[in-house]
């Protein structure tokens, strides 16, 4: 349950900033999706709508995203359907329904950094970046392990890469949260692994990535990788899953990952 003491809907982002650090608890409306799911008690609540950050721009090195982007649009959009294996509408097709996705952002969904994000998974997979309004431009990374002060996520930057990417998941439903999300990208002869939904936040397994990187790639090395990766990354147990279950499943996810990479 939540509760709103005022609303409003600035009409530039400096107005929208403003308003944010006035007091502790204003905050910023996303999609609000998940909104219901936290007891807040919220002063100002700051709906960005007329600010004009529904947007997917191709430009000539980087795919622009704009925070106020919902999961639908990035799904149907046919620049982000054409690049790295489509992994990023993979990421979110299974999400609860269409409904749901027309509703839920990109930009409620990087700036929580949530732990069962499909989206985070498959994004550390990729070159990006984040624009924020009043700390510049971030890499994703350093954003999720970073958090920062207040601020307004104004778009992701997706960098134009020759990257394959796949993303692969275990879930107990369709429509349900992930035990556990996986994606894999490949640039040039550099790998790239992610872990996701541990039930922690999605993090890049560095050393696993190095591992798959300098050897061959087969049945041992990409099980050795997920023992590497098991070993850097913490792993826990929530209602969804348990913690050896989660370590068990990330060989056979992370195998498909890279099977659909070398396609």
């Amino acid at each position: 349950m939540f509760t709103i003491q005022h609303y409003v809907q600035p009409e530039t982002l400096e107005e929208a900033y403003q308003l944010l650090i006035a007091k502790r608890n204003n905050v910023i409306l996303g999609g609000c999706a998940f909104l219901k799911m936290s007891k807040k008690k919220i002063g100002t609540a700051i709906d960005l709508s007329k600010l004009q950050l529904d947007f997917i721009h191709e430009k000539e090195n980087t795919i622009e995203i704009g925070a106020m982007t919902t999961f639908r649009s990035l799904e149907t959009n046919p620049c982000l359907n054409e690049y790295f294996n489509g992994i990023i509408p993979k990421s979110i097709k299974n999400i609860i329904g269409v409904q749901f996705r027309n509703i839920v952002t990109i930009g409620g969904t990087v700036y929580s950094r949530y732990g069962f994000s499909d989206l985070i998974t498959a994004l550390l997979a990729l070159e990006v970046d984040v624009e924020l309004y009043h700390g510049g431009v971030v890499p994703l990374e350093v954003f999720l392990k970073n958090g920062g002060t207040k601020d307004i996520l104004v778009k992701v930057i997706v960098h134009k890469t020759n990257q394959s990417a796949s993303y692969q998941m275990m879930r107990n439903s369709i429509s349900d949260y992930p035990i556990l999300a996986v994606a894999v990208s490949k640039k040039e002869d550099d790998w790239k692994i992610v872990i996701g939904a541990r039930p922690r936040r999605a993090e890049i397994a560095v050393e696993a990535s190095k591992y798959l990187t300098q050897n061959n790639i087969d049945e041992t090395n990409i099980k050795q990788a997920a023992n590497i990766a098991m070993e850097e990354l913490a792993f826990g147990t929530n209602m969804r899953g348990q913690k050896n279950y989660r370590e068990a499943i990330i060989a056979p996810l992370l195998k498909r990952g890279i099977v659909e990479v070398l396609r």
